[in-house]
């Protein structure tokens, strides 16, 4: 029997993709087999004069819980190898959603932690459930972020309290921090985006690339496309310290509980008491 693809591919509306990732069952942890076909496909949509906007959302319960830290393998695509080299190359990868043409939008719902919030924040547009949970809970055990977008997104305050707790915050909190746009009843959310879609869709693309672009610059002229490259040393650095050596070492003895260890005395995440969302 063969297996289900990793990435589904549809266009639920005219002029819109839509891009699913589809590892349900491992919460659509993001393995380096499925950033490839996320890149890969992204990169086909942005080339197809069908296409004026591209819908990223997750299978099953959620958006994506992180990285597949079990199955991390070679890198979807080369980047330059020693210290910071992990970092460097998902700081690249969210270079490469930030520079295509057409605008891209994140449907979340769910878990998007860590590797997950990074891909939805790689987006233009973030519509999210109400209920959605969204953290860094890596910050905890094992290094700063890979892409640091904090303090860029959501201000420096509550990038700090983020950051020394490791804590996640909801669907609503993420609109009232600027993590997203506007947040929908779980049961909505589908129907919302891609109403937004195609509205976007409506615009010439080749204006809605420039205007597009003309956030992204002034972004840039700020400073951001720096700052994220400049924290991949920070994150190397993390790597270094006693707790995180550890905790690695915790890690290679087995994925799943080392996790748990990590949540227990938060109570949260896995080892919480509330039920999951999405």
């Amino acid at each position: 029997m063969a297996e289900e693809p990793i990435l589904l591919t549809d266009d639920p509306a005219p002029h819109v993709r839509r891009l699913t990732l589809n590892r349900p069952a491992k919460r659509n942890a993001l393995s380096n087999a499925l950033r490839g076909e996320i890149f890969a496909a992204l990169e086909a949509a942005d080339r197809d004069p069908e296409v004026r906007v591209i819908v990223l959302r997750g299978a099953g319960t959620c958006f994506s819980s992180g990285y597949d830290l079990s199955s991390l393998g070679e890198l979807p695509y080369y980047t330059a190898g020693g210290q910071g080299q992990w970092a460097r190359h998902v700081v690249e990868g969210c270079f490469r959603v930030w520079d295509l043409a057409k605008p891209v939008i994140a449907q979340v719902h769910g878990w998007c932690l860590a590797g997950g919030s990074e891909l939805a924040v790689a987006c233009d547009l973030v519509y999210v459930a109400e209920d959605a949970q969204i953290g860094y809970p890596a910050v905890r055990t094992m290094s700063p972020p890979d892409n640091q977008y904090h303090a860029w997104i959501v201000g420096m305050r509550a990038a700090m309290e983020l950051m020394l707790t490791g804590d996640a915050f909801d669907g609503l909190e993420a609109v009232r921090l600027g993590f997203a746009n506007r947040a929908f009843k779980l049961e909505e959310l589908e129907a919302q985006v891609l109403a937004m879609a195609s509205r976007i869709a409506k615009v010439d693309p080749e204006l809605a690339q420039l205007n597009k672009r003309l956030v992204h610059r002034q972004m840039e002229a700020m400073g951001m496309r720096t700052g994220l490259r400049a924290g991949t040393d920070l994150h190397a650095l993390g790597w270094h310290t006693p707790a995180s050596r550890a905790y690695m070492a915790e890690l290679r003895q087995g994925v799943t509980q080392a996790l748990q260890s990590r949540d227990a005395v938060f109570n949260d995440y896995r080892a919480g008491d509330k039920p999951e969302p999405g």
